[in-house]
């Protein structure tokens, strides 16, 4: 389909109304060594909640594939006249880097999708098959693909590596998508760059540039392990009180960060602190865990929680901050594959209506 004349785009915010959630069903074992037999069922519940507000697409691998993840879901409860099967092959199941950002203008009827690139992160040498899924998802759909060259090439982006209040101000990830070294995303890019990118295809007037991710996060650096919006003018930001824990310093860097910026309209961020899980490893590997790889969906906000004491605190303040039930996942598995609800999920938000703050 033909891409629509001219710009005037917009990245909604994930609380807006979606038509459909979509994900992966897992079936790359080597992203979780050792427990690939119960991530399956951590992704059944995420699935089951989702599919209560809104219709959940889900990828497959091939037929038997299908097979196997109806099985599990019917299980697990989910509502299975709400679920749709996409037999499209993939390397991994991280939809929210691979899969498309879905944007809306003003009198467009349906979503669009940017026509960018993916590269495994600049980090894995398995991701031909995630590339094509923004491409192929369009089509399937009969979406209009925008075309997103920049410099002469396809912009590499990664959903995690950005967060969106869809009122004008997107947050971007400086150690991710600036790094010159160790996963370079796109080669020569300045935050000009970026920042005009993010304008043409995403509507955003002001970009807030973060710094430093989490410990044990191999995207180096994405937003949505330690900073989301939750309304328009306000984020949760994580904080990790231990001053001995590698995360204490780098959180406080980005509340200062926080505290110094703007939004589009002119107002300073509100900032909500919510706090870290402690260091949940496996073995001597940390793993990325965080309450704010949540997904906002229809239906509720659906939280990873990872077995520690701050799982309720987590919960309360999120519920606090939203206008719809907060439902926790249990993640000590599924965070294995160094992602968590976040990582997987990928809206699709319906188009034509009023956007809501």
């Amino acid at each position: 389909m033909d891409a629509p004349n001219g710009p005037g785009y917009r990245l909604p915010a994930e609380w807006e109304p979606h038509e459909a959630t979509w994900l992966a069903w897992p079936h790359n074992a080597s992203d979780w060594p050792g427990k690939f037999r119960t991530v399956p069922w951590v992704f059944a519940e995420i699935v089951r909640h989702a599919a209560r507000g809104e219709t959940v697409r889900i990828l497959v691998q091939s037929q038997k594939h299908e097979a196997r993840a109806r099985g599990v879901l019917a299980r697990a409860g989910a509502p299975l006249e709400r679920l749709a099967f996409l037999r499209l092959p993939t390397d991994r199941g991280w939809l929210r880097d691979s899969g498309p950002a879905f944007v809306l203008r003003d009198k467009e009827p349906r979503p669009a999708v940017p026509d960018f690139d993916f590269n495994a992160w600049a980090r894995y040498p398995d991701f031909a098959r995630d590339a094509l899924v923004p491409r192929k998802l369009a089509k399937h759909l009969g979406l209009a693909l925008i075309p997103a060259v920049k410099n002469g090439r396809r912009p590499v982006m990664e959903g995690g590596a950005i967060e969106a209040n869809g009122q004008g101000t997107l947050l971007a990830g400086e150690q991710c998508l600036l790094d010159r070294t160790r996963q370079v995303r796109n080669p020569g890019f300045a935050k000009k760059d970026y920042e005009d990118m993010f304008r043409d295809l995403f509507g955003a007037e002001k970009v807030v540039w973060l710094g430093p991710g989490i410990e044990g996060d191999d995207t180096h650096g994405h937003v949505d392990d330690f900073c989301r919006f939750v309304n328009q003018e306000t984020v949760v930001l994580c904080q990790e009180r231990d001053p001995g824990d590698p995360n204490h310093a780098a959180l406080e860097q980005n509340r200062e960060r926080l505290e110094g910026a703007r939004l589009a309209h002119g107002a300073r961020p509100k900032i909500i602190r919510l706090p870290m899980p402690g260091r949940v490893a496996w073995g001597s590997q940390r793993l990325p865990a965080s309450y704010a790889n949540f997904y906002v969906c229809n239906a509720a906000v659906l939280v990873p929680t990872f077995n520690h004491e701050n799982d309720r605190l987590a919960l309360g303040i999120l519920a606090e901050a939203f206008d719809r039930p907060v439902v926790g996942i249990h993640c000590l598995d599924l965070v294995l594959g160094l992602g968590a609800v976040h990582c997987l999920t990928r809206e699709q938000p319906l188009a034509g209506i009023t956007p809501r703050t």
